[in-house]
C-alpha cells in the first residue's frame, strides 16, 4: 500500500471517529462543540505556522474571513445533524458538498459543467429524496439543515479555489478557527451548557482528531495524485454506517440504503468524470 492511500485511510478513520464523538454529546449545543473544536484547532494551527515560519494572516484577508465565516455555518449545521439524525444519513448528506461546489462554481469561479454531470447531480438528489421520504428519523427540518450545511461547505470550497494561488494552504486552514472561534464563542457565552465529566475529554478528542485528520488528508494529497486518493474519502460513509450500528444501534431498510447508494454513485461519478475531462484537456 502506498503512502498516499494509507494517509487517506487514516484521515477517513479519524474523521469518522470525530463524528462519533460529536454524536456522543447530545446535550452540548452544536455551536458550543464547534467553539471547542475551533479553539483547539486555533492553538495547534498557530503553533505549527510559527514553527515553519509562515506569516499567519495571509494576503486576501476579506476572502479568508469569508471562508472562515461560511465554514463556521456549515460545520455548525453538520454537527447539529450528527446529533439529531442517524450517523450514516448525516454523513451522506454532507458528502453532497462536491455537487454544490460544482454548481456554485458556475457563478463564483466560472466553472463549466458538462451536461452529463447534471445526470450525476440528479442521481444524488434522488437519493436525498429517498432518504428523507423513507426514513422517519430524518424530518423535513433536519433534511433542510443537512442540505444547507452542504451548500455552505460548497461555498467555502469555492472561496478556497479563488485564493489557493495567493495563500499558503496552512494559512487557509488557520483562518477557519481564527474566524470561527470568536463567532461561536460569543454565541456560546450567552447560551452556555457546562460540560461535565467525560464530556470535557470528548470535546478535546473532537478538536485533536479533526486536526490530525486534516493533516493526514493533506499528506495524502501531497504524496499521491489527487484523482487516485480523493475517492477514498467516501469510505467515511462506510465507517459511519458501521459506527452507527455498533455505537448507536442504527439500522436502515433497503430503500434507505438505495438512497445512500444513489448519493454515493452520483457524487463519485461526478468526481470521476471531472477528473477524466481534466486529463483529456491536458492531453493525458
Amino acid at each position: 500500500m502506498n503512502k498516499g492511500v494509507l494517509y487517506m485511510l487514516i484521515a477517513g478513520f479519524l474523521f469518522a471517529s470525530m463524528n462519533v464523538f460529536v454524536k456522543m454529546l447530545p446535550n452540548i449545543p452544536a455551536v458550543e462543540i464547534v467553539f471547542f473544536r475551533s479553539l483547539i484547532s486555533f492553538v495547534m494551527s498557530f503553533a505549527y505556522l510559527k514553527v515553519i515560519n509562515v506569516p499567519v494572516f495571509g494576503n486576501n484577508k476579506k476572502l479568508l474571513i469569508a471562508r472562515g465565516a461560511v465554514g463556521a455555518v456549515a460545520l455548525t449545521m453538520y454537527f447539529y445533524t450528527l446529533q439529531n439524525i442517524p450517523l450514516g444519513s448525516a454523513v451522506t448528506m454532507q458528502f453532497l458538498s462536491p455537487i454544490f461546489t460544482s454548481i456554485l462554481g458556475i457563478f463564483i469561479v466560472k466553472e463549466k459543467v458538462h451536461p452529463k454531470q447534471w445526470i450525476f447531480y440528479l442521481m444524488a438528489f434522488a437519493g436525498l429524496i429517498i432518504i428523507q421520504g423513507f426514513d422517519p428519523r430524518v424530518s423535513l427540518q433536519m433534511f433542510m439543515i443537512g442540505i444547507s450545511s452542504s451548500i455552505f461547505a460548497g461555498l467555502a470550497y469555492n472561496i478556497i479555489r479563488k485564493i489557493k494561488m495567493t495563500e499558503h494552504p496552512l494559512v487557509i486552514v488557520f483562518y477557519f478557527p481564527l474566524v470561527t472561534a470568536p463567532l461561536t464563542g460569543v454565541y456560546s457565552a450567552f447560551n452556555w451548557t457546562m460540560p461535565v465529566g467525560h464530556e470535557w475529554l470528548i470535546l478535546l478528542a473532537i478538536g485533536v482528531l479533526t486536526q490530525f485528520a486534516q493533516y493526514f488528508m493533506t499528506m495524502s494529497y501531497q504524496a499521491e495524485d489527487l484523482s487516485k486518493v480523493a475517492s477514498l474519502k467516501y469510505l467515511t460513509i462506510v465507517y459511519a454506517l458501521g459506527f452507527g450500528y455498533v455505537f448507536f444501534d442504527e439500522t436502515y431498510n433497503g430503500i434507505v440504503f438505495s438512497g445512500i447508494g444513489l448519493i454515493l454513485a452520483g457524487v463519485i461519478l461526478n468526481v470521476w468524470y471531472k477528473n477524466r475531462l481534466e486529463k483529456n484537456q491536458r492531453g493525458i
